[in-house]
Order: structure tokens, then C-alpha cells, then sequence
């Protein structure tokens, strides 16, 4: 077993990859001396070993360090383990048997909510969602409880135009300014819910899911049938979001997130 000493550098080395995962672009050595508040001198020698490693990249001629190769190789060979579903579904499968319901974990995909795991009661109801399914995110409580808590501009690159706001029913938001102010009431609430906006008689209600940034990497919802006639009804369910909150917020604690 190595040194003990050696757990703080350590620490900081990792305290370096996060910092520049958080930034758009390569930044200098003393940006990240100054925001990780490190001497220079341990600064540079962290930098040289992380660089001689393969983990960041130095660019000599704009005096800066940037991620390495490494660092996407330890990325792709996260995704090929699939982490988020296998820590998930133990967890989906709790709240299936609590709620009785069928539940989902959803992650967007440039405009859309792409499903990446079903958990279905003992009496399954048939549902227009599964497994590697994309509906419009707009539409879905999982892909209003992520746009939510992403920046405007970032919900307006996704959605740009009225005609990506398709819809399935009679029921959802036709525009960009529908959705801004849907979403401001469900970040306000903490969850997200969908009466009708996807299929006819049926409901979901959902809450997001946070990486180690604060970002919402994925979401966690519950459908149900609830038949309601005519108008919305305004139900938003708010004991089962409860049960839906934490098992999100266990989840984003499985995989070191951040909660916003």
C-alpha cells in the first residue's frame, strides 16, 4: 500500500481533471492554481506528472493545459460498462415495487428523451415507451425535469424553431415561450409531470438525475394510467414525486453528482 502522504496529492491531482472537465477550452497554470487555491510551485509539479501520465495535454504555445488522451480513453471505457444503467436499475426496480408503477430512466439526445431502462410492475400496463425509444423532450416528464435545469440558451439550441414542438395530443407546449414558463414552475416545484402530453390517459411525473459538474445527466420518472377528461386537471402528484426524488438523489449520489 502506498504512502498516506501521497493521498493529498492525489486529491489534487483529481481536483485538476475535474476543473478542466468544467471548462469549455484549455485554461493556464494559473488559472488553475488561483481557483484550486494551490501554490504554483505544486501546481506545476502536479501538472507535469498528469501530463508525463497522459491525462492532460500542455500546449506550449498558448502557455495552457487541456485534457489528454487518457482521459477519453478512461471515458470510453466508462460508457462500454454502461455505469449508469447497472447502478439504476436496482434502484427502478425498488421504486417499481413501491409505487407499483411503471418506471424509467431517461437521458436526453439533442431534442429528444431517449429511454434507457424499463421497470415494469407485476401487472404491466401497455405503454407507448421502452427501451432505446425517443420521444420529443418537450413532451416528457423526464425531459422537462433535465431542460429544466439547463441553461436558456442550451433549451433554445435544442429546440429552435415551433416546428420541433410536435405534439401527440391535444395536450403540451406549442412554442418556446410555453415551455419556458412550464419549465420555470416545475424547477420551482422540483419535478416535472406530464398529464396527457404523450398518451391519452396516462401520466408520469419525474426529477432529475445530477453529474459531479451539477448538470442533469439523466432522469427518473414514474407513469401511471390517470384518465382525465377535457382541460388538464393540474394533479402533480406530489407524494409519489417524493418517492421519485429519492431514488433520483440516490442515484446521483451512486455516481458522485452534485445536486443543483
Amino acid at each position: 500500500m502506498g504512502d498516506s502522504s501521497d493521498v493529498p496529492a492525489l486529491r489534487r491531482g483529481l481536483a485538476i481533471l475535474r476543473l478542466l472537465a468544467g471548462r469549455a477550452g484549455p485554461v493556464s497554470a494559473g488559472v488553475i492554481a488561483r481557483d484550486l487555491d494551490l501554490p504554483r510551485s505544486t501546481t506545476y509539479h502536479l501538472l507535469a506528472e498528469l501530463v508525463a501520465a497522459g491525462f492532460v495535454t500542455h500546449l506550449p504555445e498558448e502557455r495552457r493545459y487541456g485534457l489528454g488522451m487518457a482521459t477519453f480513453e478512461l471515458g470510453s471505457a466508462y460508457l462500454r460498462h454502461d455505469p449508469l444503467e447497472r447502478l439504476a436499475g436496482p434502484l427502478l426496480r425498488r421504486l417499481v415495487d413501491e409505487v407499483g408503477s411503471t418506471a424509467h430512466l431517461g437521458v436526453l439526445h439533442g431534442g429528444e428523451s431517449l429511454y434507457l431502462i424499463k421497470e415494469r410492475p407485476s401487472q404491466p400496463q401497455t405503454l407507448v415507451t421502452d427501451v432505446g425509444v425517443r420521444l420529443p423532450a418537450q413532451l416528457t416528464a423526464s425531459g422537462r425535469a433535465m431542460l429544466a435545469h439547463l441553461p436558456a440558451a442550451q433549451v433554445r439550441a435544442v429546440l429552435p424553431s415551433s416546428e420541433r414542438f410536435v405534439r401527440r395530443t391535444d395536450r403540451g407546449p406549442r412554442n418556446l415561450p410555453e415551455l419556458r414558463r412550464l419549465l420555470a414552475a416545475e424547477q420551482r416545484r422540483g419535478w416535472a409531470v406530464e398529464d396527457g402530453f404523450v398518451t391519452a390517459g396516462f401520466a408520469s411525473v419525474a426529477c432529475p438525475v445530477f453529474d459531479h459538474g451539477g448538470h442533469p445527466i439523466a432522469a427518473i420518472s414514474v407513469t401511471f394510467r390517470h384518465p382525465c377528461e377535457g382541460q388538464e386537471c393540474g394533479a402533480t402528484w406530489p407524494d409519489l414525486a417524493g418517492q421519485v426524488h429519492r431514488t433520483a438523489a440516490e442515484l446521483t449520489t451512486r455516481i458522485s453528482g452534485r445536486p443543483t
